[in-house]
């Protein structure tokens, strides 16, 4: 399976903060800002709602498209959240149940 890049917005509980991150792991970065893992910004602020992710093939293109979201103002960047989840759902449930457990095996074809 072929490595994937994600770019994310996560917000406060009162859509007052945002933070935009890239990852190669969507389900485990979540997971560390759920368990507020350091003391960056995402803890600090508690910014833990998944509100809006893309998905790239190339590293380059997502941290590319990270920087240029970040340069945006805040109107445009609610803007492309709410042009994906108007309702500003938390979309992370739907990355976590993708996660394999732990104590799941895998499927035949996943060891290959």
């Amino acid at each position: 399976m072929p490595e994937a890049f994600h770019v994310y917005i996560l917000a406060s509980n009162n859509r007052r903060t945002l933070y935009i991150g890239v990852t190669n792991s969507l389900s485990m970065r979540l997971q560390q800002h759920r368990e507020q893992a350091g003391e960056g910004f995402a803890a600090r602020y508690h910014v833990m709602q998944l509100v809006y992710h893309e998905t790239y093939a190339d590293s380059r293109d997502a941290i590319a498209r990270e920087k240029q979201l970040k340069g945006w103002r805040r109107a445009k960047k609610i803007a492309l959240i709410e042009q994906m989840n108007p309702g500003w759902h938390d979309l992370s449930a739907e990355i976590l149940e993708q996660r394999p457990r732990i104590d799941e095996p895998l499927a035949a074809e996943e060891m290959t």
